[in-house]
């Protein structure tokens, strides 16, 4: 089934590894094929890679965008989600529906999964930063309490 893409002007995508840039106004593309097709917006760089979910996606941008090495590329991905998912059991589910769309070789799906992941770990750090701030100003209570 052909998939049909709305392409600003200014975006850039890559398909198969090119990198293709609209440089006049808006357009419509329609790729009749299988093609390996990621929007700019959905491409996370080597720099961006600073966290432990990230790192995961990226090696999994790398196994879609890049077939010749997929299979390098899935094996970092795995040894990553693992990782992951034993530092933080509670995105076992996620962990579990991004490695059932690589194991079927859907890894533009994969990637989607994994957007999943990153808003797991960016709420459990913000939920590990509240915990922080209370149990800080608890114990700041505590002491002016011993104080007083």
């Amino acid at each position: 089934m052909p998939l049909k893409l709305d392409f600003k002007a200014g975006e850039k995508l890559v398909i198969n590894g090119a990198v293709v840039e609209n440089v006049g106004g808006n357009a419509k593309l329609l790729v009749h094929n299988e093609s390996a097709i990621i929007r700019e917006k959905e491409i996370l760089t080597q720099a961006e890679t600073n966290t432990p979910a990230a790192r995961v996606y990226f090696a999994l941008q790398c196994a879609y965008m890049f077939p010749r090495h997929e299979e390098e590329y899935l094996a970092t991905f795995r040894e990553f989600l693992g990782d992951y998912i034993k530092a933080a059991p509670s995105a076992k589910d996620i962990g579990e529906e991004i490695l059932k769309f690589a194991d079927e070789a859907k890894l533009y799906r994969a990637l989607k999964a994994t957007q999943k992941l990153i808003r797991h770990e960016a709420d459990t750090f913000s939920n590990l930063a509240e915990e922080l701030e209370t149990a800080d100003i608890a114990s700041r209570m505590e002491e002016a309490n011993q104080d007083a």
